[in-house]
Order: C-alpha cells, then sequence, then structure tokens
C-alpha cells in the first residue's frame, strides 16, 4: 500500500476538500443542496452502485444529459472505481452519438428524461448493457423501465480499487475536420494538472460562489470551472438553462461571484431586458472562452459591471482544455488576442518545418504541457500525426506579437465555432453534397451578432438544376444537429480556387465579409 501514499486522482481531490469543508455547500442544483460530506457520501454510494452493477476499472460510462447534480456525482464516482467518463453532446442525432458510444464501446449510458429516448435510441447495437435515468434540476419522472439514479445509491460497500493517476478519467470526443469526432484521452494527472492552471492564472478561489450554466458535457464548464471549484472548496450552484433571464435570475438570488460563457450568452445576458432589473454587484469574476469577445461587447461590460474582472481563456479538448489566458488588465489593450501561456503550457508559433515563425508571422499554433491527451482512443494514425516532430499540434493558425501575445487568426482545419459549440466544416460539406443539385459547397464561419461565427453554406447549383435556401435547410433536418445546420445558405456561380484547384476558403470568407 505505500505506492499509495502519493496518489493523487480525480476522487482524492473531492475527499481531501471534504475534509478541509464537511459543512460548506458544495453542490446546489435546483432543490437539492449538498454540502461536502453529503457530496462526498453520495460519490461513494454512487460508485458503489455502479460498481454492483460490475463497473470496473477502465470500463467506459456514457451520459447524455443536461447539468445536473447527478451528473456532477457522476464525475467523481466513476473517478472513485477507475472507470472512465464519456460525456456526449446531446445536441447529437441518434446516429452521431451512437457513433461515439460504439466507437468508446460504453457499458452504461447515463440519460436524463429529456434525452431517454435519444440515448435508448443510440444505444441499440451497441456495447451499451444497461441504460440509467438521472433527475434532472427541476422534478422530473423517472423514465418507465430505467434503473433509477438513486436506486444506485442503496450500495454502501465500495470495492478496494488500485487507482494511479495515469489512469484514464475521460474520453471527449471532439469534432475536428474529418468526418467521424476523435476521442482525446485524458489522465487523472493531465486533468488535474489543467486544474492547477486554472486556480493560479484563472483565480479560481474557495470563497468563489461559481455558477455552471454552460453544458457539463463540455470540457470547458467541466474541467475550467467544476473540476477547480470542487478541488480548492468552491460553492457550486448547477442549472441546465443557460437562458439570459435563468442566469440572471440565479446571479442575482445566489449572490454568484464567478460566472463563465461564451461571447454569446454574455451579449444575451446585456441584451436582456432583465438586466438591469436584478442585482448582480457580488459578480467580480467573468470568463468567456470559445471565441473572440467584440472590442465594443467588451467595453459594455465594464460600463455596466464595472466590478467584473474579465479573463479569455483559449485551448481545446486535447489540452484538457486551456493553454493561454487573457488576463483582466489586457482586456482593451490586448483586444482579440488570446493571451499568453498559461501556468502548465509551453506554446510555439511554427511553420510545416517546425521552425518558429518571426514575430507578427502566421503559422501553427502547437503545444508542450503536462495537461495533453494521451492520445485519440483507437486512433494511432491520428494521434501520431497530432505529434509530430514532439509537440502537440492545435490546428489553429496564430501570431505571437513581441509582448509573447498570441492572436488566433484561422482554423488550419477550417473548424467552425458557432455559438461555442465545435463544427466541422468537412461534415456539414459531406452532408450537403448529397442533396441532388448541389454541384460545389464551402461551408465557412462568417460573422454573427448573435453567433460569433455563423455556420454558412456557399453553393454552387449544378447546371439544369433548381434549388432553393428552404429546400437545402428542409434536407438537413432530421440529419445534421440543430448548432451545425447552416444559417445561412448563399448561392454563387463558382468557388475561389487556386491553380492546383484547392478551395480558398480564407479568400472566400474575406470576400463576404467585405460585400455584407
Amino acid at each position: 500500500m505505500q505506492k499509495d501514499i502519493g496518489r493523487q486522482t480525480l476522487g482524492d481531490l473531492l475527499r481531501r476538500t471534504r475534509q478541509r469543508f464537511p459543512k460548506k455547500l458544495a453542490i446546489r442544483c435546483g432543490e437539492t443542496e449538498w454540502t461536502y460530506a453529503q457530496f462526498d457520501d453520495i460519490c461513494n454510494r454512487l460508485a458503489a452502485g455502479l460498481a454492483a452493477r460490475n463497473i470496473q476499472v477502465g470500463d467506459r460510462v456514457a451520459i447524455i444529459a443536461r447539468n445536473s447534480h447527478a451528473f456532477a456525482a457522476l464525475r467523481f464516482a466513476l473517478a472513485r472505481l477507475g472507470a472512465i467518463l464519456v460525456p456526449i453532446n446531446f445536441m447529437l442525432s441518434p446516429d452521431e452519438a451512437r457513433y461515439i458510444l460504439e466507437h468508446s464501446a460504453a457499458r452504461l449510458l447515463c440519460v436524463d428524461s429529456g434525452f431517454a429516448v435519444l440515448g435508448q435510441d443510440a444505444a441499440v447495437g451497441t456495447d451499451v448493457q444497461e441504460v440509467i435515468w438521472f433527475p434532472s434540476e427541476n422534478a422530473t419522472e423517472p423514465v418507465t423501465g430505467l434503473l433509477r439514479f438513486d436506486e444506485l445509491l442503496t450500495s454502501r460497500e465500495l470495492p478496494q480499487v488500485e487507482l494511479d493517476g495515469r489512469m484514464l478519467a475521460q474520453i471527449v470526443y471532439t469534432s475536428g475536420t474529418e468526418s467521424k469526432p476523435k476521442g482525446a484521452m485524458l489522465t487523472h494527472e493531465a486533468v488535474i494538472a489543467e486544474y492547477v492552471t486554472c486556480l493560479v492564472d484563472a483565480e479560481i478561489a474557495e470563497h468563489d460562489v461559481i455558477l455552471h450554466a454552460l453544458p457539463l458535457y463540455h470540457c470547458a464548464q467541466l474541467d475550467v470551472f467544476f473540476g477547480p471549484g470542487i478541488y480548492v472548496g468552491a460553492s457550486n450552484i448547477i442549472t441546465a438553462a443557460p437562458t439570459p433571464d435563468n442566469i440572471l435570475a440565479l446571479l442575482d438570488k445566489h449572490g454568484i461571484t464567478s460566472f463563465f460563457a461564451p461571447p454569446t450568452v454574455w451579449i444575451g445576458l446585456l441584451r436582456s431586458p432583465q438586466f438591469d432589473k436584478v442585482n448582480l454587484q457580488a459578480l467580480c469574476k467573468g470568463y468567456y472562452g470559445a471565441a473572440i469577445m467584440p472590442v465594443e461587447v467588451l467595453k459594455e461590460i465594464q460600463q455596466r459591471l464595472p466590478q467584473v474582472r474579465l479573463w479569455n481563456l483559449y485551448g481545446q479538448t486535447e489540452i484538457a482544455p486551456v493553454a493561454t489566458i487573457l488576463k483582466p488588465h489586457d482586456q482593451l489593450r490586448k483586444a482579440g488576442s488570446a493571451g499568453r501561456p498559461a501556468l502548465n503550457i509551453e506554446t510555439r508559433v511554427v511553420d510545416d518545418e517546425m521552425r518558429d515563425v518571426a514575430v507578427g508571422q502566421v503559422g501553427e499554433i502547437v503545444h508542450r504541457s503536462p495537461q495533453l491527451l494521451q492520445g485519440y482512443y483507437r486512433d494511432e494514425e491520428r494521434t501520431q500525426s497530432a505529434f509530430a516532430g514532439g509537440w502537440f499540434h492545435s490546428g489553429d493558425l496564430g501570431v505571437l506579437d513581441d509582448e509573447g501575445y498570441l492572436t488566433v487568426v484561422d482554423r488550419k482545419k477550417d473548424m467552425i465555432k458557432s455559438g461555442g459549440e465545435n463544427v466541422s466544416s468537412r461534415e456539414v460539406e459531406e452532408f450537403l453534397y448529397r442533396i441532388p443539385g448541389v454541384s460545389e459547397v464551402a461551408v465557412i464561419g462568417l460573422p454573427d451578432p448573435k453567433w460569433i461565427e455563423a455556420v454558412t453554406a456557399v453553393v454552387v447549383i449544378k447546371a439544369g438544376h433548381t434549388l432553393s435556401e428552404a429546400e437545402i435547410l428542409q434536407a438537413c433536418t432530421g440529419h445534421l444537429s440543430t448548432f451545425k445546420t447552416p444559417k445561412r445558405i448563399i448561392f454563387t456561380d463558382s468557388l475561389p480556387k487556386n491553380p492546383s484547384g484547392k478551395l480558398l476558403k480564407r479568400e472566400l470568407r474575406t470576400r463576404l465579409v467585405e460585400t455584407a
């Protein structure tokens, strides 16, 4: 047992926080409130219940559900067993979710009432042995025929499991330019290294009251805010409804001090009629990511919420996910920048030969960090490609200034970040090409006041065919997730290409922005 003395896993973090703050509020979600002692006990009982269903070290357990206290408990219960969390975006179609269940070989799937049908449909033909019902933020009736969350809590005997920080904690599936998502494998050590980065550079502290409104299936909310909040002993308010009016009401009611959201949500708060009717004086830390905050919005936040200090967080799933941070004092001085490398990260901007580019020159952003993924699950080829040259290739293009601040200028792999969600342009293009009448199509992200980047399809119609925007959107219904479906359809006679026939998306994007 001597080798366990220095063990550091996610389950250990919660136990230690319980010892420091047993009576402090850990979780509040709807009518449910748990102190750290209660939360730790619930996680132990849930782990025992999962063990009774024969979940063992290395087994994958998936979840398709909105934010809830039960989701929070699953995160740490699995860590206690050495099992692996596979969070699934609840906006995916059954086919898309089924691919993740199949690829990860998940043994159990947890769903709430809102996604029980989606989950049951997606589980058909996979290795999923049982679908379990999880309660929601608001009281809902259990789904008939499914094992209930509270039934798992009747088990009391937690098995003795040999754990190690180098074990996998989670497999998070991330969209790329490829038509199929990749499963980023992250160990306990990698995730905890990222927690330390957040505690230091994002100043997450034990006195914080943190509102978790963005989906926990996404590593930004799960691992930049919720996990570090538990680690340090903050109080965590969880909601499943990231609507402006609900967020504003919770900020007021619970005296929230810390809140994260992509720019689209911050803009929604500022535009809400309720904004000036609630008390937001407790809010002192604001965070954003997934896209650059427009300068005019930054100025408006500073004017209307002068007590709020802002951080911009840039990264990706594979780095757990924070890589660089733009801190409060730089928000306007370096507006549009992603900041500088955070505590546990080395970042370079390189050319195709892995040589550092000059200041002000565009290159690919690459990283080294203990936070990085172990590799892509069951995908050695893409793992080797991602780590070519001994650095992790982000796939993003960026520029460093003479002070070492990074600006992300493009996505090397044509990723669109719309409303905080990653959208693979190639995946959307491949579907649109199935529509009769489509000759050529390029999917790009264009600036949008609501989505920051709107998924836009630029379509060339086949000779002798007719095609309308309504027909294209109708074809997408039921096949593409809502967030992947184009927000704009633009028809054109031709797409710009170079002499070798390569599509020039950057030129297309620039041309459309200039003529908008």
